[in-house]
């Protein structure tokens, strides 16, 4: 018992999986009082995530937006700033990589990168035009980004509309191939799972996001501006500058999730009746993943999964989608109030101090 109460940390991962653990049992009393079995329910949720290849790669595809639009908000976050906009800069980087890949015709070599870029820095611009505003106008960036939300969903909707759209479809002409980041034999060898290169590219910019804040002197300004402008400011850093800077290099991260969903999913773009949600979850996992890189991973990886998985649940063991909402957002619940955990395992630390003093 000592051992594992040393292991208990602050910083320990045992924390969170004791949050998550007593989220999926609050789940489950919510199960039992509505007649459900929790236990076949979370044998079905683990068997839609891992009961096949097929599986496996499409929740892959579901975590994949997700790292991207936690890293955007996290990145906001450590820097002073809250970026509720990520969801029009998802919708953003769709668009950039939607033009460039319907209307450009190049060798893969050229195109794949250039509407990877041309999506993200569409985003960035997006996120960084909230950042200018801020800085330069004082105008809170949570207002604008939610304004800027709407503005990008219907912007998206008239360019599909007036210059991509496929005559007789609610939807734009399909990308050239080789803008593609389908990895077409492992999309084969996964049952047709819509894998594809845009999993690389989101752990490659968590990876980024450590670099650049903690290991750049660019990102130590950008951690002082946040943690105190004024300070940052007495010490000659351009505050405003960094604003800025910060919101677009958010809005990059947000702008290539829209880029591998357009690019390696679907392969086309919507007119859309409402925001997909990956920009306003990527807040959940931000949060969830404490605004550090490798934890917005891992809550990517476990908001995901219960998102695909909750399929399972619905169908297998016929649990309603408004209790599988209120199992997820449970699990969510008591690991961003982690304050609950430590209070239930401080006792039983304290109790144990006492027994080996005795």
């Amino acid at each position: 018992m000592d051992k594992l109460m040393r292991i208990m940390t602050k910083d320990s991962a045992l924390v969170p999986l004791g949050a998550i653990l007593l989220g999926l049992l609050f789940g489950a009393l919510v199960m039992l009082v509505g007649g459900y079995n929790p236990i076949v329910a979370y044998a079905a949720l683990l068997d839609k995530v891992f009961g096949s290849a097929y599986d496996f790669g499409e929740a892959v595809r579901e975590i994949t937006p997700l790292i991207l639009t936690g890293l955007a908000v996290a990145f906001a976050n450590r820097t002073g700033l809250f970026n509720i906009g990520a969801e029009g800069q998802f919708i953003m980087g769709m668009t950039g990589a939607s033009i460039v890949g319907i209307k450009f015709d190049l060798p893969w070599i050229i195109h794949m990168p250039l509407a990877v870029i041309a999506g993200a820095v569409l985003g960035g611009l997006w996120g960084g035009l909230a950042g200018y505003l801020k800085a330069k106008r004082g105008v809170n960036e949570v207002i604008t980004s939610i304004m800027l939300n709407w503005t990008a969903l219907f912007l998206a909707n008239y360019i599909v509309n007036a210059f991509l759209l496929q005559p007789g479809q609610q939807r734009s002409y399909e990308i050239h191939e080789s803008a593609s980041l389908t990895i077409g034999w492992l999309s084969e060898l996964m049952g047709n799972a819509r894998v594809h290169w845009g999993t690389l590219i989101a752990l490659a910019g968590a990876a980024i996001f450590y670099i650049v804040l903690w290991r750049t002197r660019q990102g130590y300004e950008l951690r002082a501006v946040g943690h105190n402008p004024e300070a940052a400011r007495y010490a000659g850093m351009n505050v405003n500058s960094n604003i800025v800077r910060a919101m677009f290099i958010g809005g990059v991260f947000a702008g290539l999730a829209g880029v591998v969903d357009v690019l390696g999913v679907f392969h086309y773009q919507t007119v859309m009746a409402g925001s997909p949600g990956y920009g306003f979850d990527g807040v959940a996992v931000a949060l969830l993943g404490g605004n550090n890189p490798i934890g917005v991973v891992l809550a990517a990886i476990l908001f995901g999964s219960l998102t695909y998985g909750s399929a399972g649940m619905s169908f297998a063991a016929d649990v309603p989608p408004e209790i599988i909402r209120v199992v997820i957002g449970s699990v969510i619940f008591f690991i961003a109030a982690h304050g609950i955990v430590r209070g239930l395992i401080r006792p039983l630390k304290g109790k144990s101090k006492k027994e080996g003093a005795a």
